[in-house]
């Protein structure tokens, strides 16, 4: 826009000029001249969108996208595609908006589809790759039923969006948030851990950040209601791709060239029979050359495997948990007592070996985990005592048994396994645990078989998740804990 408001002032003097005393010369140099920055500025312009073309080209989904977005086409297409609408119930209105259902109706009658689940299909790949967005919930995902969605504008297509994306921009979209309307854009717990881990990384321009925010956030507030919710509703869509929570699995990180090549049949490798085999113990992994290998060792060494942002926050995260409970860190360490890192004393450790006389320091790491708890003798001991309060003292000694099986002789493993299944999980059990339909008849089919001492291991990590997840939690709450704390 700058550069034709440019061209059409120089044409307006150049007008003025051959008004005025300078003839024709001077008019022809001005139109040569102006055709001169107009062929120009159009290279220049034809250059930027051939190296835009050719880095989409290069990303691994380019063809996907192009797909996608051809369908997308047809179903933005006002005579003929799917009908959007603005849906208003008693108490709210959703602008710009059509169903899950809709959507598959129109894919079953307008594409190859032959069923409906594979339409959803389709539809779920258009919201997997960003081109469909949910009004509501977090999942990239399209449901043949009456949940409502809504197309993402082209300018936050995957295919358009950058290939790295700066978190700057990221953290400016949270703050706003923040500074919005509180009740209906809350930020969910990952995004407000995301928001405080991007704060300290940001702190040398936050402050620039902020004031980005806070001006973005005035001008959504002078918009109009319905087309604030539509833009809200996009830009959550958008970095809900990009930023997605965790566990989501995301379609723009999967390399489609490798997963096709995985899916290649594996060609086998033709040997000739002259090929060298040396003496002695071979590796399938390690060359036979120690040239190559040392070659292979620094290249290894040369990588980096683990990003140093994120070890470095795993580190300090570690060191402000355990700073006053780790005695190599400096803390937890008892009056009088000597650090064991430096005087190569015994005590410290005979300290935590007794049963009685409990540190404070010891039971307040026993609410770090349930590992830290079941490690230290006298917390498995104390959550025993407490489980049994609880009548559920059976899953504890369930878990030991199976633990303790692990450790035994090959001799003894089949007379144990029978007792553990008798005493815990036999239809005559004197103990038994309460474990789901599907995880009993799994050990019952491990129990047809010769026993061995994995024959429990779908039950203990049944159980240990139900300890961890809800015995444990009910531990740390109780007044039992409160009152170890108290007394200690």
């Amino acid at each position: 826009m700058q550069s034709a408001s440019k061209l059409a002032r120089h044409r307006g003097g150049g007008g003025g000029g051959c008004g005025g005393s300078s003839g024709p010369s001077s008019s022809s140099a001005s139109s040569s001249g102006v055709t001169a920055a107009a062929a120009s500025s159009s290279v220049a312009a034809g250059s930027r969108s051939r190296q835009r073309h050719q880095q989409q080209q290069q990303q691994p989904n380019a063809y996907i996208w192009s797909k996608l977005e051809s369908l997308l086409e047809r179903l933005q297409n006002e005579d003929s595609g799917v009908t959007v609408r603005t849906v208003k119930s008693f108490m709210s209105c959703q602008p710009s908006c059509f169903t899950g259902a809709e959507l598959c109706a129109w894919l079953l009658s307008n594409t190859d589809a032959d069923d409906a689940q594979e339409a959803c299909h389709v539809a779920s790949m258009l919201a997997a790759h960003g081109y469909i967005i949910p009004v509501e919930g977090t999942a990239l995902a399209v449901r043949n039923d009456s949940s409502y969605y809504r197309f993402q504008t082209p300018y936050l297509w995957p295919s358009r969006s950058p290939e790295r994306l700066d978190n700057a921009d990221y953290a400016v979209y949270l703050c706003k948030r923040t500074l919005l309307n509180k009740q209906r854009l809350e930020l969910a717990n990952y995004e407000a851990e995301n928001l405080a881990r991007l704060q300290r990384m940001l702190s040398h321009k936050w402050e620039l950040i902020y004031l980005q925010a806070e001006a973005e956030a005035k001008v959504d507030r002078k918009q109009d209601r319905l087309e604030r919710m539509v833009l809200e509703s996009q830009e959550r869509g958008f970095w809900l791709l990009h930023r997605p929570p965790p566990g989501a699995v995301v379609a723009n990180e999967v390399d489609m060239r490798k997963l096709c090549r995985s899916k290649r049949p594996v060609k086998a490798a033709n040997r000739s029979a002259s090929f060298p085999i040396p003496s002695g113990r071979l590796s399938p992994i390690e060359s036979c050359e120690p040239a190559v290998r040392a070659d292979k060792l620094r290249q290894a060494l040369s990588r980096s495997r683990v990003k140093v942002s994120k070890a470095a926050e795993s580190v300090l995260a570690y060191y402000q948990q355990y700073s006053e409970f780790d005695a190599f860190i400096g803390g937890g360490l008892p009056d009088q007592c000597q650090n064991p890192w430096v005087s190569d004393s015994a005590e410290f450790w005979e300290s935590d070996k007794r049963m009685r006389d409990i540190p404070g320091r010891r039971v307040k790491r026993w609410a770090f985990s349930i590992h830290e708890l079941l490690r230290d003798p006298a917390g498995r001991q104390e959550f025993e005592k407490w489980l049994v309060k609880e009548v559920s003292g059976e899953n504890l000694a369930f878990w030991e048994a199976c633990q303790q099986l692990r450790r035994l002789p090959i001799g003894q493993v089949a007379r144990e396994v029978q007792r553990i299944y008798d005493t815990f999980l036999g239809p005559d059990a004197t103990e038994p645990v309460n474990v789901a339909g599907p995880v009993a008849e799994a050990v019952r089919r491990r129990m047809e078989g010769p026993p061995d001492r994995f024959a429990f291991e779908v039950a203990e990590e049944h159980i240990f998740q139900l300890m961890k997840v809800d015995s444990y939690n009910r531990f740390l709450r109780s007044d039992y804990y409160k009152d170890l704390l108290a007394g200690c």
